[in-house]
């Protein structure tokens, strides 16, 4: 169950910071997005989910949240490899709620491979996921949000948009390619009353990084409990992970007019990690 699942919603949404805001949330069928959304709904916007999964298991998130938090919320699969797809959601979510004033850029995927024995493939869909597509749902929101003088881009990189890594190049050029899309967009609109930022998360036990921890306790020969010491003893000082709550804390803040004046940053949430 999401943290943000037993907030208080006053009737009829109620005098909430984004109240009649519309907002899409890449990837976020579970995780971090899914998360994000609930942060995002629990604040009065309605929301356009996105993502791959079990369709049953995703119409009863989006009825769950819709009656939970008293706003709108569609679903669409758009395949985030796919620009015809993305071009498709925007338009979507603008007919559906009349405009689409928040976009967050999360879905992801990743694969570990040294450089000469990477897969061309693996490297073409981690460029086209993991950065590309944070490029066109941008250019398709951006004409609505400039003409209405409002609008929130959240691009969710990573410390590895920061700093690198052995064994990540396509996810680590990526991240660092978001940064810096990030930096130009907020530039474009540094005058207008849209704003973009990046959050750079450090380890969070989503289904990606579980994924690495299961991988790590094969490969090593130890239990899980003993791989995610490893993991984060490695690249993270605090030895804790970032949770999603705090992400979608952080999202939700980067959306409010208390960030208005927050343009072009790049904050990590990473447990001391790009400190060192």
């Amino acid at each position: 169950m999401s943290s943000f699942d037993c907030a208080l919603v006053l009737p009829g949404g109620g005098n909430v910071m984004l109240n009649g805001k519309n907002a899409i949330v890449t990837g976020s069928t579970s995780g971090i997005g899914l998360e994000i959304a609930h942060g995002l709904a629990k604040q009065g916007a309605r929301i356009m989910l996105n993502g791959f999964g079990d369709e049953q298991q995703i119409e009863t998130t989006r009825v769950t949240m819709s009656e939970a938090y008293n706003v709108d919320v569609l679903y669409n699969g758009a395949d985030m490899s796919k620009p015809n797809e993305i071009y498709a959601m925007v338009d979507q979510a603008g007919t559906a709620f009349g405009s689409v004033d928040i976009l967050v850029n999360n879905a992801g995927i990743q694969h570990i491979s040294v450089i000469e024995e990477f897969p061309v493939e693996k490297w073409d869909a981690i460029i086209a996921i993991n950065l590309s597509s944070n490029f066109h749902t941008i250019r398709a929101a951006m004409p609505g949000m400039k003409k209405r003088n409002w609008g929130r881009i959240v691009n969710v990189a990573s410390a590895h948009g920061l700093v690198a890594s052995a064994t990540k190049a396509a996810y680590v050029a990526a991240k660092h390619g978001v940064l810096g899309l990030t930096k130009v967009v907020a530039l474009e609109t540094a005058t207008t009353g849209v704003t973009c930022n990046a959050i750079c998360p450090g380890w969070v036990l989503t289904p990606l990084v579980q994924k690495q921890v299961d991988d790590r306790a094969e490969r090593d020969s130890v239990s899980l409990e003993r791989a995610k010491e490893l993991l984060l003893s490695e690249k993270q000082p605090s030895k804790e992970f970032v949770t999603p709550a705090q992400i979608a804390a952080l999202t939700v803040f980067l959306c409010s007019e208390d960030a208005a004046q927050m343009r072009g940053a790049a904050i990590n949430i990473d447990g001391g990690w790009v400190a060192q």
